[in-house]
Formats: structure tokens, sequence, C-alpha cells
């Protein structure tokens, strides 16, 4: 690919799609074109219907290429799936008292790919990322070639997903009469867009907040050293007053939409007498639920969520004293106050991305800011992925490890 072509991504979600066309010219980007189209036969974006979700897909793309006047052949793809792994290596060599060389690393890539594959062949790599080395028992971020060492021990992590995934992905966009160029992890994508460098160095978290879903990723020398995606988002807070209140799906969520998450005020859900107000009971028959009922069920969600959180980040031993950069971002951020939630339980050092700015200007970027990510790392590449952004870039724009890793 022309590095001046226009480039396509479109951003896989269970409510809407959105796509973005662009194109780089003299290192600058420029927008071509976008749209945001509804999202069908899609859930978790995982194909669970390949009529519906090549229907929609289509639909999104060629709304993006009217606007752009042309005709894309190839597209990047932005998702995340409760199926990703995510998967760490330690990779050991003796140096012997020489000088570290170039192959010394792609040795130890190629041996961690060389495991990842033998001990599950069903999964497919989509990101590879090297986020320390070891030289001697001292820690190095950047590659080490040229440094004499007794030993070696490179540090990797690999995000996947399962090939059967994969290939009704590939049958979509084969319906669609387009090729997918590549494939982007969406925590990936929002923690290049959102943190500066110096975070993603010291260490950074997003928290993606979904309908059906939500995703940690952590960052820490410039690489996304893990990242892992719960099967169960917002709306289950709404199942579950929905099943323990015995209220229907629609008077449950006007509950959940209008509860402050501070759990300080909420005059407007309560009488004096601290029962739901009459007025939230839109089908069912009034009866008498208690705000200690209906706080206990949503704190009850909650506790779980934050507690999964915290457990990945002491395994991970993030130290959440240290003031790490934690974002808050996804469809849950239409939630009143759940952002102080998370502060309170954990203390976190906690920026919330408000999507409900008036500037139409910051709305347009926050509703493709995954997209903005992806940009960023097609355009000037990784230098902690080792493995190729675009098919046909320029050489000497590409990272070392990049290099490695463009026959595979």
């Amino acid at each position: 690919m022309n590095p001046e072509d226009p480039i396509g991504i479109i951003e896989l979600g269970n409510k809407s799609l959105k796509c973005v066309i662009f194109k780089v010219n003299n290192d600058t980007t420029e927008i071509l074109s976008t749209s945001i189209s509804a999202s069908e036969g899609i859930n978790n974006d995982v194909i669970v219907n390949i009529t519906k979700a090549s229907n929609c897909i289509r639909s999104c793309i060629s709304n993006a290429e009217k606007e752009a006047k042309i005709s894309l052949k190839k597209i990047n793809i932005i998702l995340e799936q409760p199926d990703f792994l995510c998967t760490k290596f330690s990779k050991h060599k003796n140096i012997d008292g020489s000088k570290i060389q170039k192959y010394d690393i792609e040795f130890l890539l190629k041996e961690a790919k060389k495991q990842l594959i033998l001990n599950d062949k069903n999964q497919f790599i989509i990101h590879i990322f090297n986020h320390n080395y070891i030289v001697d028992g001292k820690s190095f971020v950047e590659e080490p070639v040229g440094v004499y060492a007794n030993s070696l021990t490179h540090e990797i992590t690999f995000i996947t997903m399962p090939k059967n995934n994969l290939k009704n992905i590939q049958q979509v966009f084969i319906n669609c009469d387009i090729e997918i160029e590549r494939f982007f992890s969406r925590a990936f994508s929002l923690g290049v867009e959102l943190f500066s460098d110096q975070e993603l160095e010291t260490g950074a978290g997003i928290i993606d907040l979904d309908f059906e879903k939500i995703t940690l990723g952590l960052f820490k020398n410039l690489a996304l050293v893990h990242s892992i995606t719960f099967p169960f988002g917002i709306n289950h807070l709404v199942k579950d007053v929905s099943k323990v209140c015995s209220l229907n799906s629609a008077e449950a969520t006007n509950i959940i939409k209008t509860l402050d998450f501070s759990f300080e005020n909420n005059d407007n859900l309560f009488d004096k007498d601290n029962y739901l107000k009459k007025k939230y009971f839109i089908n069912s028959n009034f009866r008498k639920i208690s705000k200690d009922l209906i706080f206990n069920v949503i704190k009850a969600r909650l506790d779980e969520i934050v507690e999964l959180i915290d457990k990945q980040l002491n395994v991970l031993k993030f130290s959440l004293s240290s003031g790490l950069s934690f974002i808050l971002e996804g469809a849950g951020l239409t939630l009143l106050n759940i952002d102080k939630y998370f502060i309170n339980f954990h203390n976190l050092n906690l920026k919330k991305l408000n999507k409900n700015n008036v500037n139409k200007k910051e709305d347009f970027y926050k509703n493709f800011i995954s997209c903005f990510g992806a940009i960023k790392i097609i355009k000037d590449g990784w230098e902690t992925e080792a493995i190729p952004e675009v098919v046909g870039k320029k050489t000497e724009k590409l990272g070392f490890l990049a290099k490695i890793f463009r026959s595979f």
C-alpha cells in the first residue's frame, strides 16, 4: 500500500459501527470521511449472525466511501472480545560475556511465538509487545543491542483471539468485498490516544465500561502488558434490578439512568419513606421496593467489578499508591457519578472521559477516539510492538521489533 493512499478503519461494537477514512500527506493526517451506523449481528465484537453483520458493516463502510469519494480495498479493524487472551512469556538466553546482537532478540521472540502456537494452535495473534529486557539482572526498556552481557531475558506479551472468531469476521468482510489489513485491540488504541508517553512508560490503565463487557488494559514501558475483558457490563445492572425487584427492562433501565452512583443524592428516585416512587412503575403494579434493596443489588454487581479489577492489579503488582494514571471510558460514562464509585473503592488517580460534552468538535473526537489511536499506530508505528502495522509500509519507519516480524 502506498503511504499516501486512503486508509480505512472500522470499529466493531454491539450498538454501533464507526468508520474513518484518512490519508497521510507529508507526515500530516487528513480525515477524509467518517460514518456511524447501527450494529446488527454482532455481540461483544463477536460475529453472531453473518448476514446481518455483513449488511450493516457494508452500509457503514459504503457511507464513508461515498463521503470520501473513494473505494477501499483493505480496512483495519478495532475490536475487543471477551475471548481475547493475554499471554506473557519470559524467555532467557545465555550471552556468555559477548555483545547482545539483534539475532539474539529475534531468537527469543521467535521462541516465544513458537511456544504460544504449540500451546494452543487455535489462537490468532493480534499483537506482540516487548515490555522489558533484563540484562544480567538489570532492566532495559530499549533493545540492549551492542551491550556486553552474560544473560538476556526478554519479557513479551501476546494478545490473541480464537481462529474461529477470526474466520467469521473474515467471512463478513469477504461478503463486503474488502480485505482485512490488520486488527487492533481497542484497549491498545485507546491507551495510545489518551495517555502521554510518560504515563505509558511509568504505568497507566484503561477501564472501558461497555454495555455488555468491561475491559481493563494496563500499560507499562510503552507497552500493553496486560488486557482482560469481563463478559458483563452496565446492562447487567439493569438485568440485576429487573430480576430481583420484579420490574421489566424499561423500568429497570429508567432507574439505572436516574440513579446517582455516589449513592448520596437520590431524592428523584425515592419518597420520604425511602421507597421507590410510584412514577417508576410504568407497566408493573406499584409495590414497596426499598432504597436499601435497590442499592444492595447494584452495589453487589459494582463490587464484583471493582474487586475483579483490584485482583488483576494485585497479580501484576501494579501499585495504586504510586500515582498511576487511570482513565474511565465507554458507554458506562452515561451513568451519573459512576467514576466516584471507582475512585472511592480503589482510591484511583482516575480521569473520566466525559462523552456528554456539548462542544461538537470534542464530541466528534470522543466518538472516534479509539480510531484516532489506531491512526497514530498506523502512521508512526509503535516501538514496543513486534507486528508490522501496515503491509508495505516503508521499512525505515518500522521499529526494530516490527522489522523482525515482517515475515509473519
